[in-house]
C-alpha cells in the first residue's frame, strides 16, 4: 500500500467522492507535506485501488460542460486495509533511513567552517518552512477537524524539534567543544 494510496482509502472513509474533490480535500489539509500527490497519480492510485477492490465506484456526475466525475466509496476490504496498514505503521517506529542522517554522520569530513555553514543553511530552510508552515497550519484549523491535521502538527514540532538540536550542534562546533576530525587529518 502505498502512501497515496493510504490517503485515498482514509478520504473514503469520510465519505463516498470523486478524485477530484480527494485531491481539493488533500492540498486544503496539506497533506502534501507528508503524501506526494498529483492528479495523475491520485486518478492511477484510484484505478488501482479499484482493481484490488479496495474502492469501487457508485456513480457519476457531470456539472455543465465539465467532464464525467466518478465517484468512489471505500470497500470493507479498503477499510480492513486501511486499519491493517495504521495498526502496523503507527505503534512500531520503522528504519526509514533518510539521507539526513548519514550527511550528519559523515560531516566531519567537511572543514569546520563548511559544516557551520551547511548546518547554518539548513536551520535557515527548516525555520523558513516552519515560519510558512505556521500560519497555514493555523488557517486550515478554522475550516478542517484538528484530527485532520495532526501531520502537519507533527512536521512542525519535528522541524522545530531539529532546529534546536542543530543550533546547539552549531554552538559547540563554533565554540570547539566538539572535536573535528578533519582538523586533525590537516
Amino acid at each position: 500500500m502505498t502512501a497515496l494510496g493510504t490517503s485515498v482509502l482514509a478520504l473514503l472513509c469520510e465519505k463516498p467522492m470523486h478524485p477530484y474533490e480527494m485531491y481539493r480535500l488533500m492540498m486544503e489539509r496539506h497533506e502534501g507535506r507528508v503524501v506526494k500527490v498529483r492528479p495523475g497519480s491520485l486518478y492511477h492510485t484510484v484505478a488501482r485501488l479499484a482493481d484490488a477492490s479496495l474502492v469501487e465506484a457508485v456513480g457519476t456526475d457531470r456539472e455543465g460542460g465539465r467532464p464525467e466525475r466518478t465517484t468512489y466509496r471505500v470497500t470493507p476490504a479498503g477499510r480492513d486495509a486501511l486499519r491493517a496498514w495504521i495498526t502496523e505503521n503507527l505503534g512500531v517506529p520503522v528504519k526509514e533511513y533518510p539521507r539526513f542522517p548519514l550527511a550528519l554522520g559523515e560531516a566531519h569530513n567537511l572543514p569546520r567552517a563548511e559544516a557551520i555553514a551547511l548546518l547554518r543553511a539548513r536551520i535557515d530552510a527548516l525555520q523558513a518552512d516552519v515560519d510558512e508552515s505556521e500560519p497555514l497550519l493555523a488557517e486550515a484549523m478554522t475550516r478542517v477537524q484538528e484530527a485532520h491535521l495532526l501531520d502537519n502538527h507533527y512536521l512542525i514540532a519535528m522541524a522545530r524539534a531539529e532546529i534546536g538540536w542543530l543550533t546547539r550542534l552549531v554552538e559547540r562546533l563554533e565554540t570547539k567543544e566538539l572535536t573535528w576530525p578533519s582538523e586533525d587529518r590537516l
